[in-house]
């Protein structure tokens, strides 16, 4: 009897931010897809957005993970993410429009927490609550990310899975829009200008309601619609990426955020509210996490973090001709999905320790190199002093960090441009030095680097899929 091989099973790569967020986790995630065969979202909301740039042309994606940008790439919406199925149809109508196909690509989990209007209200009367309290605002989007988990939690989410069932949403529909609109008029909705806060394009939260109130048939009818769209893209992504993965396909696990705003390892409380560690990509997918086989930790040539929160490196970045304010102009340092500025600062080994050793990083890349470029010295933190204490690794929560004061070391920089190079020995001696330093103090070797947004301009060392 004739006997057939077994297929070989594909090696599996997990993408992480390592600071705040904003790394350019979007370029790398489809750069990688040349050799992948599926990239999937394991978490976070339409609150995360990625930048794409592929031959001079910008794309910006907040839900559908950044594979979709290659042709034959199947792309997948994991469990763990919370899902406002508006954002998610506006995302793929603009995508059709540039030319790229999607439906037939996109798989999203029936596990996945619905955002609804709601949920985007609360997030927005109780940071009003704050700011009228005059306590600190934590910063959200506002768009309705942490009320969806906090549903979630409590068990009490509509998910995607729901869609298909009418008179079970129906149901359940009645309730939450009972208890959020408790919740709201605590908070003094009735006040808020409502037209003022974004649902989807042109449609603001007035249209859901009224005197403060959520209107319920209004919800119900968008769903619905919403519904009819969605559901022919519904699917077990578990068993879908489980099935792939045996059958030999290089899978890819697109973080959102960065490791530095995950629930239980950043800032708290001025974090996001889901897992962004890789390794929530067992949980958010549906897949073992023995099938996780490298860790490539997405990493600025600086920091940057958007909202509140502290930042033991922060420069004086709103003042020109300072090193800030370079990084901020010279990098666009603007939120994809907000618009926010980014506060800007030093590059921070000591935080990139805390985010090595929490998400078992298997290399570095890094990222917006070329903007450092004309900065004739460049500062390295590698500990802070604490209450009287050196300490070489990110302390726990908030408090703690706000008292840190950095400890650097002072780098030549250079003024050679590095815009677009793609081979490590082609970088002025001064960004090799710089590099070699953020590998040395860090502990974790360099992979891979990128010298500007475009897809094409990336230095590669050692390929995640051939490790």
């Amino acid at each position: 009897m004739n006997k057939t091989s077994a297929p070989v099973p594909g090696r599996n790569v997990v993408v992480v931010g390592t600071q705040w967020g904003d790394e350019g986790k979007g370029k790398l995630v489809d750069w990688l897809t040349e050799t992948a065969t599926g990239v999937v979202r394991f978490q976070g909301g339409h609150n995360a957005g990625h930048t794409l740039v592929i031959n001079g042309v910008k794309t910006a994606l907040h839900l559908i993970p950044s594979g979709i940008m290659r042709a034959g790439v199947k792309c997948y919406i994991g469990n763990g993410v919370v899902l406002a199925a508006g954002k998610l149809l506006e995302e793929i109508v603009g995508l059709e429009a540039a030319q790229v196909e999607v439906r037939s690509r996109l798989r999203v989990s029936e596990g996945c927490p619905l955002i609804l209007p709601f949920h985007a209200a609360l997030d927005v009367a109780r940071e009003a609550a704050k700011e009228k309290a005059g306590t600190a605002k934590i910063g959200t989007t506002g768009r309705g990310i942490g009320p969806a988990y906090e549903d979630k939690v409590a068990r009490r989410a509509l998910r995607v899975q729901d869609l298909k069932h009418p008179a079970r949403f129906a149901a359940k529909l009645h309730e939450l829009v009972d208890y959020y609109n408790t919740q709201l008029a605590a908070l003094g909705a009735s006040e808020l200008d409502w037209s003022q806060a974004a649902w989807l394009k042109g449609q603001s939260l007035a249209d859901f309601l009224v005197n403060g109130q959520l209107q319920y048939d209004a919800i119900h009818t968008q769903a619905m619609a919403h519904a009819e769209l969605i559901k022919p893209m519904i699917a077990d992504v578990s068993r879908e990426l489980n099935a792939a993965h045996a059958t030999g396909a290089n899978l890819l696990f697109e973080g959102a955020q960065g490791t530095l705003l995950d629930i239980d390892h950043g800032t708290y409380p001025f974090v996001t509210s889901s897992n962004c560690v890789a390794g929530n990509a067992a949980a958010g997918a549906g897949v073992g996490p023995g099938l996780l086989h490298y860790v490539l930790g997405i990493t600025k040539a600086y920091c940057t973090r958007v909202g509140g929160g502290p930042f033991p490196t922060e420069l004086e970045w709103e003042k020109e001709g300072t090193p800030g304010w370079h990084m901020a102009t010279v990098g666009a340092e603007k939120g994809t999905t907000t618009g926010r500025s980014r506060r800007c600062g030093w590059f921070d080994s000591a935080l990139l320790k805390r985010s090595a050793q929490v998400n078992g990083l298997s290399g570095l890349c890094i990222t917006k190199l070329d903007v450092l470029d004309g900065l004739t010295e460049l500062k390295l933190c590698t500990g802070y002093e604490l209450d009287g204490e050196v300490v070489d690794i990110l302390p726990m929560g908030a408090d703690d960090i706000a008292r840190c004061t950095p400890i650097y070391e002072t780098l030549p920089g250079w003024t050679q441009s590095t815009v677009g190079v793609t081979r490590h020995d082609d970088l002025p001696p001064e960004a090799q030095r710089y590099l070699r330093r953020i590998q040395e103090t860090a502990g974790v070797p360099i992979h891979m680097v990128s010298t500007s947004p475009d897809r094409d301009h990336t230095i590669l060392l050692q390929h995640p899929y051939q490790g």
